[in-house]
């Protein structure tokens, strides 16, 4: 078993020693998971969010996500005054769900949320890759029904296919996901009760 947390330590480690930081793009799946991931990684690079999720359903919850995104980003950028930026995606709801025809009855963390993974974080790739970032990311990985191995080998494949460096991650490591609870809760942030997907709404 690969420990993803000690990997990311060591590139950490790495970037102390480096005169400026490293511009970062993270892929953010929603406001409440990205609070732990940017108050740990804030303090070693400069931060984008890349908020790209298509896959959420209706998109009056996207909506709501989204706001809940950047109100969250606001209020950190008022505490540590410390720049993060952010980048929406585009909403292409119709066009995302054609890639699961065939996959709707498929479990929760099956094919069909690889296949989700891989598409967010393809379109994060290449928009580091279009934009000059050093490294690219997700929060993801905070989360404890995702399957870090999993992400993290998309996130290989796709720094080797657009050459831009991958932050492998397994945010929910250090009593991460239980810090992410606690700074919604801190932060007021919006916690939704599905992953997004009409699919997962449903079951």
């Amino acid at each position: 078993m690969v420990n993803f947390q000690k990997i990311l330590e060591e590139v950490i480690e790495d970037i102390k020693s480096q005169m400026t930081a490293p511009n970062l793009l993270l892929h953010s799946c929603c406001a409440p998971c990205s609070t732990y991931v940017l108050n740990y990684l804030m303090k070693y690079f400069k931060i984008t969010v890349f908020y790209y999720n298509p896959n959420i359903y209706p998109q009056q919850e996207y909506e709501k996500r989204l706001t809940n995104q950047k109100t969250l980003i606001l209020q950190m950028n008022k505490e540590f005054n410390n720049g993060i930026n952010f980048i929406e995606g585009e909403y292409c709801n119709i066009e995302f769900y054609k890639n699961f025809m065939g996959l709707e009855l498929e479990p929760e963390g099956g094919r069909r949320c690889e296949l989700c993974y891989r598409l967010r974080l393809e379109e994060t790739a290449k928009m580091a890759c279009k934009n000059k970032f050093d490294y690219f990311t997700t929060t993801l990985t905070i989360s404890p029904h995702k399957n870090a191995q999993t992400i993290n080998d998309i996130g290989k494949d796709l720094a080797d296919k657009y050459n831009v460096k991958y932050l492998f991650s397994d945010f929910k490591k250090k009593e991460g996901y239980k810090k992410s609870i606690e700074l919604s809760k801190k932060y007021e942030i919006y916690r939704q009760n599905y992953c997004g997907c009409v699919f997962s709404k449903r079951d």
